[in-house]
């Protein structure tokens, strides 16, 4: 009858996720991307190092999903130029390297990654916290021109 402790720990990070969704910004939007892959690699390289071969892959997965479905298809390449189509060739190349990791056991791969998000992360909140940007996400509801 009763839901297990950690089933409602589950639900209720699942409502502030949910909650904190619908009260971002579209940059703290993508903020919330990188962190999730970011989060996503290094349960990877926890159940790396635990030999856990199916959780590993499913973090490795879930991490992948969120570059590609998250913040590869956020990218605006007719207003982005040249600096979006950068950014869709090192995802591609994250993807790549994240395979490769989970397929060779490379830790050294999901590291790599992670400091290539982590780089891409910081300067994404270094543009959102500019006073023009502010000014635009608050008039305006569409996405980010770049992720």
């Amino acid at each position: 009858m009763f839901t297990p402790r950690l089933n409602a720990a589950q639900a209720y990070s699942k409502v502030g996720v949910e909650t904190g969704v619908e009260a971002a910004s579209p940059h703290q939007l993508i903020v919330m991307l990188f962190d999730g892959a970011l989060l996503a690699i290094s349960t990877a390289g926890i159940h790396m190092q635990q030999q856990n071969i199916n959780e590993k892959g499913q973090s490795i997965s879930r991490a992948i999903d969120i570059i590609t479905s998250g913040l590869k298809a956020s990218l605006d390449k007719s207003k982005g130029g040249e600096l979006a189509q950068n950014l869709d060739a090192l995802y591609d190349y994250m993807c790549t390297r994240l395979l490769q990791a989970n397929l060779r056991n490379d830790k050294s791969a999901l590291d790599e990654v992670s400091r290539l998000l982590n780089d891409i992360r910081g300067a994404w909140v270094e543009i959102a916290a500019a006073p023009a940007v502010k000014a635009v996400s608050t008039s305006t509801s569409s996405s980010p021109a770049v992720a």
